[in-house]
């Protein structure tokens, strides 16, 4: 594998994720800019993009080639009174507050959603209160041959927990608000929050929901309810454990084992699909050597 050295490249580089754990990367690196993205991924083949690791599970043997960190690529610009500019690095959860601080809402409801601006944009993050495509107005990115370029809302494929932007590098997103009251932006963000509190285990080390709600019978059905019905919920397989709070979120336990969450979503699947003839798709991305 050939590595650009115009960006410093790290030896068996930890990766941070919200299941704080698993094992590290073979290469990584950190660039600071657009034009060092492209020049890192014109000279590597084999190239995982890091955001903020809220949606990803790294198995404990590692990951081969080369992994770019984006949370340096964090600016923000305001191109008008409504209109942000945001690296793709940026955290959402810190943006979001700091939109609704301003009266920009739009945001608030993926208000407890971990990731930065590019994942979130990647696959479309959202929930019951909306998803993160409703305010996306652009994204810039670099494409697997280093080439930069915008593209703009109406040429983005977004669905359920996809954009159809895998394939390519989203390195900023231009996101279209609406001017109100802080008050009331704030006030919309707390009620979300508290919502999210009361039924999702966020003290937790997870991910976030560990499959996407299934489509049955041409309707969406929550993935969470069929893991409970299987009698999945509080399941535990060695460090990780099927959360009782909310049945579709996997926890491992501090100085767990990545791979039994991996094995634990496996078995979990293979319940539901007994039980309901309905197959789950994960959420979470799983990165393991040679895949």
């Amino acid at each position: 594998m050939s590595i650009a050295t115009e960006t410093p490249i790290e030896r068996n580089a930890a990766i941070s994720t919200w299941f704080g754990v698993g094992g590290t990367a073979d290469t990584l690196a950190r660039p600071t800019t657009v034009h060092e993205v492209a020049t890192l991924i014109k000279a590597n083949r084999d190239i995982r993009i890091l955001g903020d690791g809220a949606n990803l599970l790294v198995d404990d043997d590692g990951i081969d080639g080369l992994v770019l960190s984006l949370e340096r690529l964090n600016s923000i610009e305001h191109t008008d009174d409504h209109t942000l500019r945001v690296g793709a690095g940026v955290n959402l959860p810190r943006l979001i507050l700091e939109t609704a601080r301003l009266g920009l809402g739009g945001l608030e409801g993926l208000g407890g959603i971990p990731a930065t601006v590019g994942g979130a944009v990647a696959m479309n993050a959202g929930g019951a209160f909306g998803q993160i495509a409703d305010a996306v107005r652009a994204v810039r990115i670099v494409d697997h041959a280093g080439a930069e370029r915008t593209i703009q809302r109406s040429e983005i494929n977004f669905g359920y927990r996809r954009s159809g932007l895998r394939h390519v590098v989203i390195v900023e997103a231009e996101l279209a608000l609406t001017p109100g009251d802080p008050a009331a932006c704030r006030d919309r963000l707390k009620q979300v929050m508290a919502h999210k509190k009361r039924t999702q285990p966020l003290a937790e080390k997870s991910a976030g929901c560990a499959f996407k709600n299934p489509t049955v019978s041409n309707e969406r059905v929550s993935a969470g309810a069929l893991i409970d019905q299987a009698g999945c919920k509080s399941l535990r397989h060695n460090s990780a454990h099927v959360s009782d709070k909310h049945a579709n979120f996997i926890c491992i336990d501090p100085g767990g084992r990545a791979r039994d969450a991996i094995e634990l979503m496996d078995i979990v699947a293979r319940r539901v699909l007994d039980a309901h003839a309905v197959t789950l798709e994960r959420e979470v991305v799983l990165w393991r050597r040679g895949q």
